[in-house]
């Protein structure tokens, strides 16, 4: 457990931080520093390794006074948070990316607004900190490509969906009463999936209709953006595995839950910024104001045929589930079931295995 100096006031949460990768262990290093230094402490940092055992080693060696743990479920940033979940001591749970740098107010302010009796958790600002500086063609109203946060968020605190998985805070009741984050949704090392913290939002106000999730921009980290994730590839693959998430978490959901952020960002905040960047381009000659308007239209139709991609691929369990409704509606009550109910089902899960190869 995390022990500050005696007689400095803690706050009653848990940090969760998690890691996979020793490619980015200064970054950890960082990260676990930068929760050491709020200016009200923790009551423990818990760093979390999704199935490295190097990692793990090492992270156990080096990180004193840091509770380190394996990640006990399934390989991916869910089961990894659920390994923190379960060994946290505090009332509250907060999780940092392990490339993030909190301002140390963070988690002060996060604990302040979960004060609220009917507030179940507490998101913050996510500033990008660009490694290779921001590409001229990258629209702010898509930094959540890069897990920041996003022109359209409210600038004062705000009731909100659901918080941005880098930076939150959220009571542990929610976890006891709901359960923890989806394996199937999460991202799972460098594939870009995501909307596992949307998908437990979603899940826990179902639960609780009266009470809320808040967004608090006065709480901050600066989240680390490589190389990498600064390129046209990255940006048209997160836009499309985004969809494919939003399509299983509307299954789970519902769609008017699960997309009820998406239509106002749609048809709202996205057109405002193709038109202020075409108005702004043409205006001052701009050649990259002409070029991020394209790029929201284009990340637009990526993230659209990505949740298409994803509806479409669930059809098959839509169907599998009507044919076995329709198999057994269909057979009469005087039928002979001895014998014969048991080819039925066996029909029904030999189409089931043909339809999920």
């Amino acid at each position: 457990m995390f022990k500050p100096f005696e007689g400095a006031p803690r706050l009653d949460a848990s940090v969760v931080i998690c890691a996979y990768t020793e490619a980015r262990w200064d970054d950890l290093r960082g990260a676990v520093a930068s929760v050491q230094q709020q200016s009200v402490l923790p009551r423990e940092i818990i760093v979390v390794i999704d199935h490295n055992s190097a990692l793990l080693q090492r992270a156990r060696t080096e990180l004193p006074g840091v509770v380190v743990l394996e990640n006990q479920e399934a390989r991916g940033l869910s089961g990894a948070r659920n390994t923190g979940v379960r060994a946290a001591q505090g009332s509250l749970v907060a999780f940092l990316d392990d490339d993030a740098i909190a301002d140390p107010k963070w988690l002060p302010l996060l604990a302040a607004a979960c004060a609220q009796e009917d507030v179940l958790g507490c998101g913050g600002i996510v500033e990008p900190a660009w490694q290779t500086g921001k590409p001229s063609w990258f629209p702010d109203e898509f930094t959540w490509v890069v897990g920041c946060s996003y022109l359209g968020l409210p600038v004062t605190r705000s009731p909100v969906r659901n918080l941005i998985g880098a930076s939150m805070c959220i009571r542990r009741e929610v976890f006891d009463a709901v359960g923890g984050f989806r394996s199937e949704i999460g991202r799972i090392g460098k594939h870009p999936v995501g909307c596992e913290e949307t998908e437990l939002c979603l899940r826990a106000q179902r639960h609780w209709p009266t009470r809320t999730f808040l967004h608090e921009p006065a709480s901050s980290i600066r989240h680390l953006v490589p190389g990498s994730r600064a390129t046209w590839r990255y940006f048209r693959e997160r836009c499309f595995y985004e969809g494919r998430s939003k399509a299983l978490v509307t299954q789970l959901a519902g769609a008017t839950n699960g997309l009820a952020s998406e239509r106002s960002y749609t048809f709202s905040t996205l057109p405002r910024g193709v038109a202020r960047n075409i108005m702004h381009g043409f205006a001052h000659r701009n050649r990259d104001e002409i070029i991020r308007a394209a790029a929201i239209v284009a990340g637009l139709a990526i993230t659209t045929s990505g949740y298409i991609t994803g509806v479409l691929s669930q059809a098959p369990s839509r169907y599998r589930a009507w044919m076995r409704q329709h198999a057994l509606a269909h057979l009469r009550p005087d039928f002979p079931t001895s014998g014969q109910l048991p080819i039925v089902t066996a029909a029904v899960h030999r189409e089931e295995g043909d339809l999920q190869g």
